[in-house]
């Protein structure tokens, strides 16, 4: 590696949030996990959930996989909500789940800068699960004055993530890094081993099997 690339590692990885997740819970677009994950790369989110409790395990997302963005950030994949639920409490205090409800809290009034934080966007057709959302810490709603209530997964994590971004920038979370720095040599190591190259027409392939 070259002392270029190994310096862009360690600034990325600086700037990573350790406290700040997203899960993806039966997201069956590959289009929008991509994009999910390039905004998530982009605000410096390196854990990303995806729970496949109604469609098969993704295939493509790993150390070895040049699939959008997934090569840069650490995918931890699961068939159940309740396997994946210990492990989101072990790692942070809060679990937002996004859901248009009475009691459902406005994203503009979470503080992201005091606890550690888990986003929940559920799937296309059908939103976050009745069960993820009875074990989450509450709803999140983003405001909307149109007639549709609701947004597509990518652009509503985009705009909840970079909200986070903008707390976070301004209450001077990335002047100093997050993560500890054994977790950053450990994923510069994965970061640093051959890709394996996953081509377009795979993700075409893989969006048609699951219709």
């Amino acid at each position: 590696m070259t002392p270029e690339r190994s310096n862009k590692f360690q600034k990325v990885l600086s700037n990573r949030q350790a406290d700040l997740a997203i899960v993806m819970e039966n997201v069956h677009d590959p289009h929008n996990i991509s994009a999910v994950m390039r905004t998530c790369d982009a605000v410096g989110i390196q854990d990303i959930y995806v729970i496949n409790s109604m469609i098969p395990k993704h295939s493509y997302f790993g150390p070895k996989s040049s699939s959008s963005a997934a090569k840069w950030l650490t995918v931890h994949q699961f068939t159940s909500i309740a396997e994946c639920i210990p492990v989101l409490r072990s790692h942070y205090n809060k679990i937002y789940t996004t859901h248009l409800s009475t009691d459902a809290a406005d994203l503009y009034d979470i503080d992201f800068t005091k606890e550690s934080i888990a986003l929940v966007f559920g799937n296309e057709h059908d939103g976050v699960s009745e069960e993820m959302r009875s074990l989450a810490d509450g709803n999140m709603i983003i405001p909307q004055v149109g007639m549709i209530q609701s947004l597509n997964i990518s652009v509503a994590c985009a705009i909840s993530i970079y909200e986070a971004y903008r707390q976070k920038k301004n209450a001077g979370h990335y002047e100093q890094p997050s993560l500890s720095e054994e977790r950053m040599q450990e994923i510069k190591a994965v970061w640093s081993k051959p890709k394996v190259k996953f081509r377009f027409k795979d993700l075409r392939a893989l969006k048609k099997s699951i219709r």
